[in-house]
């Protein structure tokens, strides 16, 4: 197969070339190449496959069902690659679950399914990690710690296996009583709010365990400009702390969730105009390692009620690569070449995949951008629904396969 006159764009550029990819692998870039089958892509972006790290199944149920769906709507957005949340139904903790994820790890037509272990089982007790990461596992996964006996321990294994940490810093007890972040529009709508507190000190005291044991953290989905300073503070002292930040904290504020739209209530929580547009300047100066669509569905059974007793999450990887070229590329905030750095490069090192780059000799897994198109946001319960988004995935391939939209 060649891809013929695409703008091919990787972490390290951009450049118009075809592209000849055989048996799954990228085998020549050059000008005016031919033979065997032509797809001309003239106008459209040839990237890399996206790597979300950060995602949930709906209503947290992990079965095949769920598993099929997360998989054809992640590569439909641009994504080929998904790892999930260790925090699903069962829990991801034991090799029987985890066996479960890889037997459909490889679905047709869709991404690649990955995991995460939990770092403790429903129990509080330690799960096993060692056994879980060699069988598979490519991260620990854990929120809200606050045994320093446990996290000692946890640290050790992942210093032992060179493994990251997805740590969502998060004070539980305040989660089980608020429902969006505190401020005017929560005081407004006479909701209980979630303080900066409940992300800013559990980061602080993490960042220390991680110059301590010298291991990897990915502080998942922070919203606070103050942890965005320490993390960066942190990482520039040499520590190995670095900071993960959904789409939704940098196109959406707080006042989504007027009209009490239970559609706005994720977690964590939309922060104040300021804030986002904090993160969006920490965005432009490089103080974020890497982008999440934070797709954590839910049944109209858990969102179709009062917003203080809905689910926290909203759909989002099924529209993450066009939402990101309408929001963010389009508008200047940031260009493609930075965007696929955010979403494929710094997520693949993470969990030690390689990605971002399109080169001879590489696999193709690759995403087919048409920015002249345009995407429906036709979801119901999606925080953009009804929106009209700019630039529509056409073509994908992942894992040798070629899949059009």
């Amino acid at each position: 197969m060649i891809i013929s006159g695409a703008i091919i764009c990787d972490a390290a550029g951009e450049r118009s070339a075809d592209i000849r990819i055989e048996e799954g692998i990228v085998t020549q870039i050059g000008e005016n190449l031919s033979g065997g089958e032509i797809v001309p892509a003239q106008g459209c972006y040839l990237l890399p496959g996206l790597i979300d790290t950060n995602v949930r199944l709906k209503d947290g149920q992990l079965n095949r069902t769920n598993l099929e769906k997360l998989s054809r709507r992640a590569l439909r957005g641009g994504v080929s690659t998904v790892v999930l949340a260790s925090d699903t139904s069962p829990r991801i903790d034991n090799e029987i679950t985890l066996e479960f994820v890889q037997q459909h790890c490889c679905l047709s037509g869709g991404a690649t399914i990955e995991s995460t272990v939990s770092a403790l089982m429903d129990s509080g007790a330690l799960s096993n990690i060692a056994i879980m990461l060699k069988k598979g596992s490519l991260a620990v996964h854990a929120s809200g710690l606050d045994d320093y006996n446990l996290i000692s321990r946890v640290a050790q294994y992942l210093k032992m296996a060179d493994k990251p940490l997805f740590y969502k810093a998060e004070d539980k007890s305040l989660f089980e009583s608020g429902v969006m972040a505190d401020g005017a529009v929560a005081s407004h709508l006479g909701l209980p709010g979630i303080g900066e507190m409940s992300e800013v000190v559990h980061v602080a005291s993490m960042i220390e365990i991680a110059r301590h044991f010298g291991i990897r953290i990915v502080f998942k989905s922070v919203t606070e400009p103050r942890t965005i300073e320490m993390i960066s503070a942190a990482a520039r002292e040499g520590v190995r702390v670095e900071a993960e930040v959904a789409l939704h904290h940098l196109l959406k504020n707080d006042s989504a969730c007027m009209g009490f739209d239970t559609d706005a209530k994720i977690n964590p929580p939309l922060v104040s105009e300021t804030k986002r547009l904090a993160l969006i300047d920490a965005l432009r100066q490089g103080q974020i390692a890497s982008l999440t669509s934070l797709h954590q569905p839910n049944s109209d059974v858990h969102k179709d009620i009062t917003f203080f007793d809905a689910a926290f999450g909203t759909t989002a990887i099924e529209e993450y690569l066009p939402l990101a070229y309408t929001y963010l590329i389009r508008t200047g905030i940031i260009g493609m070449e930075q965007f696929i750095a955010l979403a494929s490069s710094a997520p693949g090192s993470q969990v030690g995949i390689e990605a971002g780059k399109i080169e001879v000799g590489k696999k193709a897994d690759l995403i087919v951008l048409d920015p002249s198109a345009t995407t429906h946001v036709s979801h119901h319960h999606s925080l953009y629904k009804n929106e009209m988004l700019q630039g529509r995935v056409t073509m994908a391939i992942c894992r040798g396969e070629v899949t059009r939209f």
